[in-house]
């Protein structure tokens, strides 16, 4: 049994957006063209509370971009987004959210990020989404969304350490590319793992 993950659907991602992702809206009308070809379809939502770590702005002197270690790890910070019941963290307008089935939220942590749909970046506390998926039997993972080179790889990787057969939807995901080249690195680390690359005009034939 198959399913969809849609990671990260949010405004903040969308052009305009805090930390909009070039291209992010243009994903939209990609996954709901492909909708129904899922068994199952699942969105994850960042749903950070305002002192997220996380934020640039809760760190004196700091700006988006820079890295610090929080809790033993590098973290890079970020801008101020998809802030708890805010108009950012809402999913971006036209994403046909009627087929969904349920939605896992994460980041919520203040004192810890989280990229992955299934786990905190320290990989203690779990979304429920692996949980979840288990439940219902699926065993392979279609996965699409923003950022591909943040929250999609990590997702990505996460569903391939778990044992799931992981497909990346190519033409329905984007990168924020904070350097140069990140998007098209995440591709190549995905394919190590052993996440299968693909475009939805090749799973829709």
């Amino acid at each position: 049994m198959n399913a969809l993950i849609l990671v990260d659907l949010q405004n903040d991602f969308a052009p305009g957006g805090s930390l909009a992702v070039p291209g992010g809206d243009e994903v939209v009308p990609v996954v709901n063209r492909i909708m129904s070809r899922f068994d199952h379809i699942f969105t994850t939502q960042d749903w950070h509370p305002e002192d997220h770590m996380s934020f640039a702005a809760n760190h004196p002197d700091k700006e988006p971009g820079e890295v610090i270690r929080l809790n033993g790890k590098d973290q890079i910070l970020w801008p101020v987004h998809c802030v708890q019941h805010s108009e950012g963290a809402n999913f971006i307008p036209g994403l046909n959210l009627d087929p969904v089935q349920k939605n896992f939220r994460k980041g919520m942590e203040q004192s810890v990020d989280s990229y992955s749909g299934f786990f905190d970046n320290d990989h203690q506390t779990s979304s429920g989404l692996h949980e979840h998926l288990q439940e219902t039997g699926v065993d392979t993972l279609y996965i699409a969304g923003l950022a591909l080179d943040v929250c999609v790889m990590f997702t990505a990787l996460d569903a391939r350490r778990l044992g799931y057969t992981t497909y990346l939807i190519e033409d329905a995901s984007r990168a924020v590319n904070l350097k140069p080249g990140d998007g098209e690195a995440a591709v190549s680390k995905l394919k190590d793992a052993g996440v299968q690359c693909i475009t939805s005009a090749e799973l829709m034939s």
